[in-house]
């Protein structure tokens, strides 16, 4: 559950609680109790022709039956390309997971890295398993062996390859340090 939500439903009880004359405040489903299920240290399996492709990890995780989805706290996220090597890892404080789709938004401090060294920071991470490609929405950098690059948004390959932005801040080619 994203933020506004949870401020939402927070503001609605408070709202019932000063609207009432009861002695007893209104009791209400918040949103970790709204849940189906709450699973404490999750793992799951992504798996594309029988092969793993992603591991989802996530310490803390609210599934909702109705929305076919999870919201998720201390997110991990591992790739791994069609030969079974691990191609990256993505890290955030939250996320949701669409199990429809397997479709997957880290949110708040978003850390991608790969085995050599690729790096992008961002505060908003989509992947999409039907086209396998990684997207941001919100400003992000990204340094690489031989490339550095700031923007507005993205869009990228889980290994990190091929890096593109359609509204560039600023880039660097060749030898670069990551800063």
């Amino acid at each position: 559950m994203n933020r506004r939500r949870m401020m939402e439903a927070a503001g609605l009880v408070l709202f019932a609680m000063a609207c009432s004359d009861s002695e007893m405040p209104p009791t209400t489903a918040v949103a970790a109790d709204s849940a189906d299920q709450v699973l404490f240290n999750m793992v799951h399996y992504i798996t594309i022709d029988g092969l793993r492709r992603v591991v989802l990890e996530a310490d803390t995780a609210f599934f909702y039956q109705r929305a076919q989805s999870a919201e998720m706290l201390g997110l991990k996220v591992d790739f791994f390309t069609p030969e079974g090597a691990h191609s990256s890892t993505i890290t955030s404080k939250e996320g949701t997971y669409n199990w429809r789709d397997e479709s997957m938004e880290a949110r708040v401090d978003v850390v991608a890295v790969t085995p050599d060294d690729r790096r992008l920071t961002t505060d908003t991470l989509r992947y999409n398993r039907d086209r396998n490609e990684i997207s941001g929405p919100s400003a992000f950098k990204f340094c690489g062996p031989e490339q550095q690059l700031e923007g507005d948004a993205f869009t990228s390959d889980p290994e990190f390859r091929r890096v593109e932005t359609t509204r560039p801040r600023r880039g660097q080619m060749g030898d670069v340090a990551c800063r």
